[in-house]
């Protein structure tokens, strides 16, 4: 009869502490693995980054674009925005919203 009490207290004990770690499931959902890796890559400004997809998009005749990463610095912020579906690369230098530089960094060579 000891043992009968001594097992049915454990396994509550068990089920109890189960409910515990299922019961914390409520906290908030972490981001993908990808999402997160984007949020790391983009250390820039919104605005600058925004004003770099305006001007690439209209160097490029295209709409189909994403900011892929930025870098802020003393002198400007370097932002890389991926174009097209291969999302082929191009470097942007803005500061304060204002384009100093577009250029592509695909390998002419290539082409």
């Amino acid at each position: 009869m000891r043992h009968l009490t001594c097992a049915i207290a454990s396994l509550l004990a068990l089920l109890s502490l189960s409910a515990c770690s299922q019961s914390s499931s409520s906290s908030p959902p972490r981001p993908s693995t990808s999402e997160a890796t984007a949020a790391a890559l983009r250390g820039g400004n919104p605005t600058d980054e925004r004003a770099c997809e305006q001007a690439v998009a209209k160097q490029t005749n295209s709409a189909d674009i994403a900011t892929l990463s930025s870098d802020m610095s003393q002198a400007n912020t370097q932002v890389i925005i991926g174009v097209g579906p291969e999302r082929s690369r191009w470097r942007c230098l803005v500061s304060g919203g204002k384009v100093a530089e577009v250029s592509s960094l695909a390998d002419e060579g290539a082409m």
